[in-house]
């Protein structure tokens, strides 16, 4: 497909002014089609992402009967069936690039009394599976995957899920969301410890369908044999989405910019925390709660950036804004050292390597570990970034992070293999671009 040679030139800009709002949250954009279409009634939300990640959640609850009217101009409708309503889909479940649909997904089908085989990428088939397998097979589900827990990932065919307290042996919000999903079907109560606090959108997006889960400290629990509620959702804007800006004003002299309505989860900022203790300048405003999630303004204003330790209980709560802090990082004074997230070597790509070689390619003196990256960088007054070729290997948020670096570049930047931008913010490069970048967006296979 032409979409992955698409190439950013990105080119040196100077200026980073605006007021806007970015795509829906990507994480309840998936949870909003899956509960949606277990619960009973009819849906409807507002602010979903329709980027192909959140798509592809979509399209496999259509192919198991669920009728669902849009995605337009981010609203949908969907008809539930109720937790018992699904139907065999007839054919392989494609999740595209989405970690997210796979592994959420196998928890609320190991249950059904169907099996459904869940495929996807290049990318995705290279990413593991195991991690949700293991404690599903623990409840009794039948689940298959390719060699060394990969997809291919077929699951379900028998109903008898047992519920069962699972300690997880790594922090992931992917692997407790699973467990507690397939534990809607199981006789008892399920419940999952947690090592380090995870994103926590599954827990309260179940509660806004009525649906109780209980929390206490690192233990979030849950009944099986309940129901879900139909209910309206306006998803806020993405906080990972939001990322990128916030670290493009937090690097661009003379930068203001106000991202509206963005969800400020507590279980996921901790881009603006670690930012923050980078030196920035952030300020949240009209802060609120939608939907049971919080959301706020956040305005981010020019300051130069110090290097620091990243403190370790911050990991988790950024784990998929390290490639752009790394860019942050490289235009701080001193030194920045990220450890204990070695998760990211197991992302669409391993973030850790693809990142390092990048900035090496670019100038930047940065020395990848095995759970994160030494960067040592250059402070203000200089633009670090120097001409280079990078590759993404696939993976969007690679490409839109060396699409942030070009404002501090002195020479064009050329990123390869950014097709998979759209996967979870389409618009990015114009968007970029009203505010003052200077990206060219170029299809090589175009005639």
């Amino acid at each position: 497909m032409s979409e992955n040679n698409i190439q950013f030139l990105a080119k040196p800009a100077d200026r980073l002014n605006g007021e806007f709002r970015v795509p829906g949250d990507k994480s309840m954009s998936h949870r909003s089609i899956m509960l949606g279409s277990l619960a009973e009634g009819t849906t409807t939300v507002e602010g979903f992402l329709e980027g192909e990640d959140a798509l592809a959640t979509l399209n496999a609850f259509r192919a198991m009967g669920v009728n669902i009217t849009g995605p337009d101009n981010g609203k949908v409708s969907i008809e539930g069936v109720g937790l018992h309503g699904l139907q065999s889909p007839g054919k392989a479940l494609d999740m595209g690039n989405s970690g997210t649909s796979m592994r959420l997904l196998s928890g609320l089908l190991a249950p059904q009394p169907f099996s459904s085989t869940l495929i996807g990428d290049a990318s995705l088939s290279k990413r593991p599976m195991g991690r949700v397998a293991n404690p599903l097979r623990e409840m009794g589900a039948t689940v298959e995957t390719a060699a060394e827990g990969r997809p291919p990932m077929t699951v379900g065919g028998s109903s008898d899920i047992k519920a069962m307290h699972y300690t997880m042996p790594m922090a992931s919000a992917q692997v407790k969301s699973c467990v507690l999903l397939a534990g809607l079907y199981a006789d008892g109560e399920t419940s999952v410890t947690e090592p380090a606090p995870t994103r926590d959108h599954t827990e309260r997006m179940l509660r806004g369908f009525g649906y109780e889960v209980v929390t206490e400290g690192d233990t979030a629990k849950l009944q099986g044999g309940g129901k879900l509620t139909a209910c309206h959702i306006d998803v806020p804007s993405d906080i990972s989405s939001a990322a990128f800006f916030m670290v493009a004003a937090s690097i661009t002299p003379g930068a203001d910019i106000t991202l509206k309505h963005v969800g400020i989860n507590p279980t996921r900022i901790g881009i603006i925390n670690i930012l923050q203790a980078m030196n920035a300048d952030i300020t949240l405003s009209n802060q609120r709660e939608v939907g049971g999630e919080p959301v706020a303004d956040i305005r981010v204003c020019y300051r130069g950036l110090k290097g620091i330790h990243i403190p370790e209980d911050q990991v988790p709560l950024a784990i998929d804004e390290f490639p752009v802090l790394f860019v942050a990082a490289a235009c701080a004074e001193g030194q920045t050292i990220l450890s204990g997230a070695e998760e990211l070597r197991v992302k669409e790509s391993d973030r850790i390597q693809v990142m390092a070689d990048g900035l090496i390619d670019c100038g930047i003196d940065a020395t990848p570990t095995a759970d994160g990256m030494v960067i040592n960088g250059v402070g203000e007054g200089v633009r670090p970034f120097k001409a280079a070729t990078i590759a993404t290997h696939g993976d969007h948020r690679i490409g839109m992070s060396f699409a942030v670096a070009s404002l501090r570049a002195c020479e064009m930047i050329t990123i390869n293999g950014c097709g998979a931008v759209a996967t979870s913010f389409p618009g990015f490069a114009e968007l970029c671009n009203s505010l003052g970048f200077n990206i060219e967006v170029v299809d090589p296979d175009a005639k």
